[in-house]
């Protein structure tokens, strides 16, 4: 084991102690112990720790800017034992993000998902139910990918139609009420799920065919392979619609229902907010310019406001 990777075994077991998840963090300082150790490095240097952070040449800034502040921290833990340590300086690289412009399923784009999920290979096998449910329940919720994969069985109150969100991408857990349809439609895979994997290897409501909990990457890797099966991505295409559009599908859609039916959007906000397991409302609030059509209606709510306060 290298000097490298022991510091970075004992550097996340203090932080963790400390009440730090750092489950990112650690991800990232793994993939750049494991860089430093292709380049045969054996201490941190800013040349190195920009060399790695700089490898992921079509992601955002912000994600690069990360990168180098988790070995930066590292760095300084490393330090004190290791004099040839070089902690990297902040401001090295820009931390602008801006937020990607929210791609809007249709609804035939949405059941050309689910159709082509359920043909998915093996077809006898359970990976076609599993996939074409979990993709519905993320249009039906607007779940984060990873939220769905982490429910297990005793989150999913099929009697009450409540799934129970636990330790969510801000640390805080929220219930979340299902209609009717979705509610039955995770019954019949329930009930399909534990009659051809009887026996699952955890308690995950989500299972593979192997009956283990699906993996977030093989969720993004089988939605990339769906889109291109359907048209959603042309052929090459690194870049598409992403499973998160349809999270913001899902809040977008109740606004303008909300806008169309004269409902207080203002006051039924927090509802929402609190519904998709929003951090600040402010994140709520930027789907209200999200799309032309709900910048429209919300220029109109407030050249109304103004009307009345001029009278």
């Amino acid at each position: 084991m290298s000097s490298l990777q022991t510091a970075l075994d004992e550097y996340l077991a203090l932080r963790r102690t400390l009440g730090f998840k750092l489950r990112e963090t650690g991800s990232l300082l793994q993939r750049f112990v494991e860089f430093a150790g292709q380049a045969k490095a054996t201490h941190i240097t800013t040349e190195l720790a920009l060399k790695w952070a700089n490898l992921a040449t079509d992601a955002q800034p912000r994600h690069r800017a990360r990168c180098l502040n988790a070995v930066r921290h590292f760095a300084a833990y490393c330090r004190p034992n290791d004099p040839r340590t070089v902690v990297p300086p902040k401001g090295l690289l820009p931390e602008h993000y801006r937020r990607q412009d929210p791609y809007l399923y249709t609804d035939a784009q949405i059941r050309d998902l689910l159709q082509a999920a359920r043909q998915l290979h093996p077809t006898t096998g359970l990976r076609p139910c599993t996939y074409a449910t979990l993709f519905a329940l993320y249009a039906a919720t607007g779940l984060r990918t990873r939220e769905a994969v982490r429910l297990d069985r005793e989150d999913v109150d099929l009697n009450k139609g409540v799934l129970t969100i636990r330790d969510t991408k801000f640390g805080k857990s929220r219930y979340v009420p299902l209609h009717p349809s979705t509610n039955r439609a995770l019954q019949r895979y329930a009930k399909r799920r534990d009659r051809q994997r009887p026996d699952p290897q955890d308690r995950s409501f989500f299972i593979s065919d192997r009956a283990g909990r699906l993996s977030t990457w093989s969720v993004h890797r089988t939605f990339i392979t769906l889109s291109h099966r359907i048209g959603l991505r042309s052929a090459g295409d690194r870049r598409g619609p992403r499973i998160h559009d349809l999270r913001h599908r899902l809040a977008i859609k109740t606004l303008l229902n909300w806008h169309r039916r004269g409902i207080d959007v203002e006051r039924h906000l927090p509802e929402l907010s609190a519904f998709l397991g929003h951090s600040e409302i402010s994140h709520t609030y930027w789907y209200l310019t999200a799309t032309p059509q709900l910048l429209h209606y919300t220029l109109q709510r407030v050249e109304r406001s103004k009307r009345r306060g001029r009278r």
